[in-house]
């Protein structure tokens, strides 16, 4: 099964902040239209990005997927082309082992970076980036020692 989720409140506190109405305040991603491929996460609270400074954001989110499948996070469009606002690693690759992982329950955080030179604003609710949902393909000849391995999460 393929979904998003709120991280639970109490992950919600460790990660970001006690506080109970803004942890209900954020909506689970979805697409604009009904074409669109990218799901849409949203700030959780507003920030701004100066220029040359990189930002760690948490979005609150946790994905669950299909055994084949994989999560991209992707820059939105608009934030590179106008603003020239990149995520730091291009692109973010979720796999389905992470969602309810130990450490963090899976959740998902971005790191952005303004290579632009005026201040990035983003206010509640904006749209920070896009996450699309792939099926993979592997190897005929995979080696199989790893099926009794745990995940590194």
């Amino acid at each position: 099964m393929r979904k998003f989720e709120k991280i639970s409140f109490e992950q919600f506190k460790k990660d970001i902040k006690d506080d109970k109405e803004l942890y209900e305040s954020y909506n689970i991603p979805k697409r604009e239209t009904m074409y669109a491929a990218g799901y849409d996460f949203e700030a959780i609270e507003g920030f701004s990005i100066h220029p040359g400074e990189i930002k760690k954001i948490p979005t609150g989110i946790k994905a669950d997927m299909n055994n084949d499948e994989v999560l991209l996070l992707i820059d939105r469009s608009g934030q590179g082309f106008k603003y020239n606002i990149r995520m730091c690693n291009q692109v973010g690759v979720i796999d389905k082992d992470y969602y309810n992982n130990k450490d963090n329950e899976g959740h998902i955080w971005i790191k952005l970076q303004n290579e632009g030179d005026k201040d990035y604003i983003v206010h509640k609710k904006d749209g920070i980036i896009q996450g699309i949902f792939m099926k993979y393909l592997i190897t005929n000849d995979e080696e199989k020692s790893f099926k009794n391995r745990e995940s590194n999460y």
